[in-house]
């Protein structure tokens, strides 16, 4: 075994297989991995193995479909069958909201070229006459969707790593990873040990157990799941092809054909969690008893649907472990917190991901970031916060809710509430609906009237929001910001280190605030943030919430200069945005500070006084009106908040929610991190490009020198959706509709919703340079049909700037 690698892979299953396949296909060849049992020890081997493309997010949907296009290149790599049966999959709409969300993916699949396609009733008959599709709204095809042999995949993936040099060493357990002074690390085997400067923990069961050798806790947690196999079915075995698949998910089971028998699977309401204390290290190819009783109502809906299954015997039954996020997405990427150190764990749809997950994971750590944004699946997106109690009730709801359709913007009461500010109950009992932002609760509207029900159309918070967003635009409204990230920089080093960090330069003037982007390693954009200079040598920084976690990575790459502190406020201080063209006036009669733009004016910032409480007042507000950021001590919230809602009272200003503040940022055409700014996009894509100070040294200049003089692959804009196509669909652009033009694919959308206060269906999206601009009339895929837009020149809501100015 080798004492040195370039990387030190931990887990023979699929996942870990595929990752050192594609490390050693992108170059690094000197790579080891262990497996403390056989190859495929634990889930793998007793995985149902399907595959399919589709996917709500667009970018995991590129990836399954580069993992199902792999399976056939990899046997005739290697010459090792991955077992691959491509029959097709027939998925099944029952419901309205599941036509919509088939209409949906099946345009995305139109724009960036997959096979995805509405069939009629006599095609899916023919294909699987089996089948009642009786009460069926509505069909699609995949042609390349089927299952693999989980065997053969990963013993295909060993053989092509070994191919290109790497090793594989099978009962290898490792005992412990030890981070050495210079960063690398020492992984411990009763073989030998092996020095590395990257451990990748792909262990699957035992993901929590070898992450905690290195002093990490991971948010996973294992349930039992079942399927099972029925005896031959004679009509079956009188056929000369293979049936496709059946995804009827408003079933809540999938179906597939195994041998001349059927194989059926539920995620079952009635969930078992297993190993909670911890993934027993003797377990390998074991079992759970059968318990089919769990799953008789599912059952019941697969035979109503496929009648032969009710007088079928059963062959076997497999009922084995799966281990789950809080989210059902894997948890991927380096720990912010270390170096060297990469996870790949909790992933659920291994076999319609394992390929695009390990090349994401091979291009992240060889190249510093993966070509796609993929922040649903990092780690960063969750912190200590979500604990075993919070980790197991959301397992829990995501396993039994398998199926269920995640809409735009819906929040999930499970594991809640985990993190409360002090304003919380007050909050609550105004009858705020709360959303989830990195553990911390926050208003999404304020309506005790009206349930937060999820749905792709209008439901009935609409008007609520409406209510709150309009209000604003006439008077003023008062949003809780407390869930924004906030840091404090000080020391001799501070203007220095922001300077090596962001790619603006730092605002020389004290009580002067700037805008400035984080370059990724590909050049586009890792973040957008506010900077406001409160002394010579302290600057407070504003970013992202979500993103805390993930900006640490960029922060922990420029060492802070002697006597400089980095700190974290965002537990620390609080804050509210008040804004509207009344905000000045409400503000006045609560503080002796001017408030007059000559002597406070658009990004300037200072500490003042508002009703006795101590805040750090900016002068922006990503409503776009005029308005102040206004930032205290988080002991202080509640005396605060009292004061502005006394205050706003008798001038018609409320609490406005995150929900308003969201139509209120794309009326004025304002990009959110993590929708229009992403990792993907260069900075003259999004208009950031002035902000970018190429006469000094900052955190992957380089990466940026050489993208930003290339022309403009698509261009972000808004767009104005044509009222009649909305008000017939009863439904606006939320986030990830194709674009098309004249029957052309040209884009797509990054956030968007109603403009109360413009009465406008707008959205925010990027469109391919070169095939539509300004004024040019296309149609945007809302619930999955065409509805005629136009390319504005401008945002609909003060395009000078002068309410944001006044």
């Amino acid at each position: 075994m080798r004492s040195h690698a370039q990387a030190v892979v931990i887990g023979g299953g699929v996942i870990g297989c595929s990752i050192l396949y594609h490390l050693t296909k992108l170059g690094w060849a000197d790579c080891v991995l262990l497996e403390r049992d056989e190859l495929t020890s634990g889930s793998t081997w007793h995985a149902a193995a399907n595959i399919h493309g589709l996917h709500d997010s667009t970018n995991i949907s590129r990836l399954q479909h580069y993992t199902m296009n792999l399976y056939k290149d990899l046997e005739n790599e290697t010459g090792q069958s991955c077992g691959v049966f491509q029959a097709g999959s027939l998925y099944l709409a029952q419901t309205e909201a599941r036509e919509h969300q088939l209409r949906l993916q099946a345009a995305k699949a139109k724009l960036y070229g997959m096979n995805f396609h509405e069939i009629g009733v006599d095609e899916a008959e023919r294909l699987h006459p089996l089948v009642d599709f009786t009460g069926i709204r509505c069909i699609m095809f995949e042609p390349d969707g089927g299952n693999v042999d989980p065997s053969g995949v990963t013993a295909a993936y060993a053989a092509g790593a070994r191919q290109r040099g790497a090793e594989i060493h099978r009962f290898t357990p490792v005992t412990a990873t030890e981070q050495q002074r210079d960063g690398t690390w020492i992984v411990r085997t009763p073989k030998g040990d092996i020095h590395t400067p990257w451990v990748i923990n792909a262990a699957g069961l035992w993901g929590r157990e070898v992450a905690a050798l290195a002093g990490i806790k991971l948010p996973l947690q294992p349930t039992e799941h079942q399927y099972f196999v029925t005896e031959t079915i004679a009509e079956i075995a009188a056929m000369d092809r293979r049936l496709p698949s059946v995804a009827d998910r408003d079933g809540e089971y999938y179906l597939r054909q195994e041998g001349k028998g059927l194989l059926i699977g539920a995620y079952e309401r009635d969930v078992r969690l297993w190993a909670e204390e911890g993934t027993p290290l003797d377990f390998a190819h074991e079992l759970f008893a059968d318990d089919l009783d769990r799953i008789e109502d599912n059952m019941m809906r697969a035979i109503d649907r496929v009648p032969l299954v009710g007088s079928a015997g059963i062959k076997r039954v497999i009922n084995g472990p799966m281990i789950w996020s809080p989210d059902s997405n894997v948890l991927m990427g380096p720990v912010p917190e270390l170096s060297g150190y990469f996870c790949c764990n909790g992933i659920i749809p291994g076999f319609s991901q394992s390929g695009g997950m390990g090349l994401m994971a091979a291009q992240w750590i060889i190249d510093g970031e993966m070509q796609y944004d993929m922040f649903p699946w990092d780690m960063a997106r969750f912190g200590d916060w979500a604990d075993e109690a919070f980790t197991k009730a959301r397992v829990k709801n995501q396993y039994a809710h398998r199926f269920a359709i995640h809409f735009p913007g819906e929040e999930r009461e499970a594991g809640r509430p985990v993190r409360t500010r002090p304003v919380y109950e007050a909050q609550q009992a105004m009858g705020t609906k709360f959303g989830l932002n990195y553990g911390w609760e926050h208003p999404a509207y304020f309506d005790a009237d009206q349930p937060d029900i999820p749905g792709f159309t209008r439901q009935g918070w609409w008007h609520s929001v409406g209510r709150e967003a309009r209000a604003l635009r006439d008077t003023g409204g008062i949003i809780d910001i407390s869930n924004f990230a906030k840091y404090r920089v000080a020391g001799p080093g501070a203007e220095d280190w922001l300077n090596a960090v962001f790619a603006n330069r730092m605002p020389r003037k004290v009580g002067r605030s700037c805008l400035t982007p984080l370059i990724g390693k590909r050049g586009g954009i890792a973040g957008d943030f506010t900077v406001t200079r409160l002394a010579e040598d302290e600057f407070w920084v504003i970013g992202s919430g979500m993103a805390e976690r993930y900006h640490l990575r960029f922060f922990r790459e420029i060492p802070l200069p002697e006597g400089t502190e980095f700190t974290s406020m965002t537990e620390a201080m609080c804050g509210f945005n008040v804004a509207g063209p009344r905000s000045r006036e409400m503000l006045a009669r609560l503080t002796n500070a001017s408030l007059a733009t000559e002597d406070f004016p658009f990004m300037a910032s200072r500490w003042i006084d508002i009703a006795g409480v101590r805040v750090l007042a900016l002068r922006v507000s990503f409503t776009g009106d005029l308005g102040w950021e206004l930032h205290c001590a988080t002991v202080d919230q509640a005396r605060l908040y009292q004061a502005l809602l006394d205050e706003g009272q008798g001038m018609d200003i409320g609490p406005v929610g995150s929900r308003a503040l969201m139509s209120l940022r794309i009326e004025k055409g304002y990009g959110s991190w993590s929708r229009e700014y992403s990792p993907e996009y260069w900075p003259q894509e999004v208009g950031l490009e002035r902000l970018c100070k190429l006469d000094k040294d900052f955190l992957n200049k380089t990466a940026l020198l050489e993208v930003i003089d290339n022309p403009a692959r698509e261009m972000l804009v808004i767009l104005a959706l044509d009222e009649d196509a909305v008000s017939a669909s009863n439904a606006d652009a939320s986030g990830g509709e194709p674009i098309f033009r004249d029957g052309q694919g040209v884009g797509r959308v990054t956030s968007g919703g109603y403009g109360y206060s413009v009465g406008r269906s707008l959205a925010l999206g990027y469109v391919k340079a070169g095939l539509a601009g300004t004024g040019d009339r296309v149609e945007v895929m809302v619930l999955g049909k065409p509805h005629g837009a136009v390319i504005l020149s401008e945002p609909p809501f003060d395009p000078e700037g002068k309410r944001l100015r006044a």
